[in-house]
């Protein structure tokens, strides 16, 4: 078709022209005002749906649904046909284009999952208050650092790969969390293995390995709830302690009840996995790219140790704050989508995401403020802390590892030579770290994410 249908009848041309000529408005009734008037009122009263139409054939299609008749239309407004009524309506009524509803927010947060994540990532620490005394805690504290951590670096790298291999279906997922995660434990049991001088150092190190493992499984499959709810019997246990003494029995059951209730629940996830296979043309991942999130979790991992010898109930602010720095990194990609649509140039869209990530690290530090006071710890190396690890996620968050890897790297490096020294002291050495990194990474943030193409 290559122009416009004509509005009436074939033939009509002389007749549309005499009658025109006898009546601009296109009436046949007796008076000149009636159907004139008459055209008017339904021009007013049908305008929310004229006003959108770009072409008389859409006004004809909404005077079809408001049940117009031919007669109504010869009798009531003086037009011969359904067309030459639409034709007179579409020139009354000035063209709106009203814009489109805004869409959903891809990246809305689950708010209930972020808070929960939070206490699950604090809760662990209460088995230290319950066996504590059963063990040399403080004597074999550095089996269960040196365990930690490797389990730390070895969680994220196995947390990215899995994540990588959900891409080709959840079974395969679950097939590289199924034999990393035993290997992972291993591995940290053997690392705390070395400095331990019991039977009893070997012994909290494995289980503390085993159920950071299986936690890893179940938060990575999305099951938080299972794993509250396996944290149940350690958390009642601690409960009490103000009140009431439960004995050695109880102090060293709960928490294993807890460590068990989390290998069984993560067992039973992996098993729930579908078992389809792997989605057809999908390739393996390469292992070196989950290499620099293994090593940013081993530098976070010294970082937060350095802060925690000196300030443990800091660490624990620390450590439920990242339930609200993951809610922040959603909202983050959610408002830097809607500052996409909301500018024209990329210059306007830079500023934009400047502003944005200004506002998220502000939104995430502040509240650590009071709890830094509350504690006792210095505010500025734990401020400077937090900003350093939100903004490194946020990069990993957008596939951009490296970078964060090694400026996190290179951070606690600086500080854990300064522990080592006696000089600087520790928070100076922390602050002056921190500071660096947080820096550098904004900057790598802005520049990097600052432009539309990662958000489109």
């Amino acid at each position: 078709m290559s122009g416009p249908m004509a509005l009436g009848p074939a033939g009509a041309e002389d007749t549309l022209f005499l009658r025109v000529a006898g009546d601009p408005q296109g009436s046949t009734g007796p008076g000149r005002g009636g159907p004139t008037d008459a055209v008017d009122r339904l021009a007013a009263e049908l305008a929310d749906g004229i006003g959108p139409a770009v072409h008389p054939y859409e006004v004809a299609a909404l005077l079809e649904s408001e049940g117009l008749t031919a007669e109504v239309i010869r009798e009531r407004y003086g037009h011969r046909s359904l067309f030459s009524l639409a034709s007179a309506l579409y020139e009354r009524v000035p063209r709106t284009f009203p814009e489109p509803a805004p869409p959903p927010d891809p990246w809305r947060p689950d708010h209930v999952r972020c808070a929960l994540r939070g206490v699950l990532f604090a809760l662990p620490g209460l088995a230290y208050l319950l066996t504590g005394r059963l063990w040399r805690a403080g004597g074999d504290l550095d089996v269960l650092v040196v365990a930690g951590l490797v389990s730390w670096a070895w969680g994220q790298a196995l947390g990215h790969r899995a994540y990588l291999r959900m891409a080709t279906g959840r079974a395969e997922a679950g097939r590289t969390l199924l034999k990393g995660a035993p290997l992972g434990a291993l591995a940290a049991t053997g690392a705390g293995s070395l400095l331990a001088g019991s039977a009893a150092a070997v012994a909290v190190a494995a289980v503390q390995s085993v159920y950071l493992a299986a936690a890893g499984v179940l938060l990575v499959l999305g099951r938080e709830r299972l794993l509250l709810a396996a944290l149940t019997p350690l958390a009642a246990g601690a409960a009490v302690l103000p009140w009431w003494e439960p004995g050695d029995v109880l102090r060293l059951a709960l928490p294993l009840l807890s460590v068990l209730g989390t290998v069984a629940a993560a067992g039973r996830s992996l098993r729930a996995a579908p078992g389809d296979g792997p989605v057809p043309g999908a390739r393996r991942p390469a292992l070196p790219k989950s290499l620099p999130y293994g090593l940013f979790g081993l530098a976070a991992g010294v970082l937060v140790l350095l802060e925690g010898r000196r300030h443990p109930c800091a660490v624990i602010a620390l450590t439920v704050s990242m339930g609200p720095a993951e809610w922040l990194l959603y909202r983050y990609r959610g408002m830097s989508v809607a500052a996409l649509r909301a500018t024209a140039t990329p210059a306007g869209f830079l500023l934009r995401s400047a502003g944005i990530l200004g506002l998220c690290l502000v939104l995430y530090v502040l509240p650590l403020l009071p709890a830094a006071l509350l504690t006792g710890a210095e505010p500025v190396p734990l401020l400077l802390l937090a900003a350093t690890l939100w903004t490194a996620l946020l990069l990993q968050a957008f596939g951009v590892a490296w970078p964060p890897a090694g400026v996190c790297l290179a951070a606690a490096g600086g500080a854990a030579a300064a522990e080592v020294s006696g000089w600087p002291p520790t928070a100076l050495a922390l602050s002056l770290s921190c500071g660096a990194a947080a820096l550098l990474l904004s900057a790598c943030a802005i520049r990097l994410l600052g432009r539309p193409a990662p958000h489109a």
